[in-house]
């Protein structure tokens, strides 16, 4: 994979691999399980995760899975700030890294059962993130703005799914206001990320372990930086966003 960072992306043409979802998930665990052992000897900083971020990337070109990155521009300003986005599949930790670390240090609000993951959850552990129990969402709530405030003045920026939960759909009445409290707590922008990943499908029997279909593309989208002045108007605007881009390519994708 062409390196994306500074510029927005379009794969190549490309051919669909035989034998797609065991290909890649034989290789895929060849990937956790060195960037598993690097941050278990405690060697794994930013410039690590983003190799292995692009070996992602890479892997899903190999299955022939188109890639599509837009709004790179949008990254063009000084600070740390909250990235909002949908949530559809693991490809999302994997594979936003290699696209945000080299331009600004970052960092995610995860589950803290991804955590207990064996490599993954070193891996995610070595980059600090924000770990939610989901047990108590008070709870979760004070955690996220309290560390979240920290790491945002800290000049690290902070990822934030704000449908909670992995979904296929983009419903406005799914997303949480999460992300944009936090910006406006901390007086940094929210820059809102589009998100289409089903080409990594959830499983039956094991939920990140699903069906990889080269058929669907793999877009991420960054919008123009937000400033939170209101609150109410900006999250509006934020999840229109997303939800226009995603129905866009919906409806493209099954058209192809």
């Amino acid at each position: 994979m062409q390196h994306p960072f500074a510029r927005n992306y379009e794969s190549p043409a490309l051919k669909a691999a035989s034998f797609t979802s065991l290909r890649f998930y034989c290789r895929m665990a060849s990937i956790f399980w060195n960037a598993g052992k690097v941050a278990k000897a405690g060697k794994y900083d930013g410039a690590r995760w983003t190799e292995d971020s692009e070996r992602v990337g890479a892997l899903l070109e190999d299955m022939g899975i188109h890639v599509s990155i837009e709004g790179i521009e949008n990254l063009d300003f000084e600070g740390p700030c909250v990235f909002e986005a949908n949530h559809m599949s693991t490809l999302e930790t994997l594979f936003l890294p290699c696209i945000i670390q080299p331009l600004r240090d970052v960092t995610f609000v995860v589950k803290k059962q991804l955590l207990g993951y064996p490599c993954l959850g070193p891996v995610l552990a070595a980059r600090e993130p924000i770990a939610l129990g989901r047990a108590n969402p008070r709870e979760d709530l004070k955690l996220v703005m309290e560390d979240g405030q920290r790491i945002l003045a800290s000049g690290r920026s902070v990822i934030v799914f704000t449908q909670g939960t992995r979904r296929n759909t983009v419903e406005p009445s799914s997303f949480n206001t999460l992300a944009v409290k936090l910006a406006r707590k901390a007086n940094v922008p929210v820059v809102p990320i589009a998100l289409k990943t089903d080409a990594w499908g959830e499983g039956s029997l094991i939920k990140d372990i699903g069906p990889i279909d080269p058929k669907l593309p793999v877009h991420v989208r960054f919008g123009a930086p937000v400033e939170i002045r209101d609150g109410r108007e900006e999250h509006t605007a934020i999840v229109d966003f997303i939800k226009n881009s995603f129905d866009a390519w919906k409806a493209a994708d099954g058209k192809a």
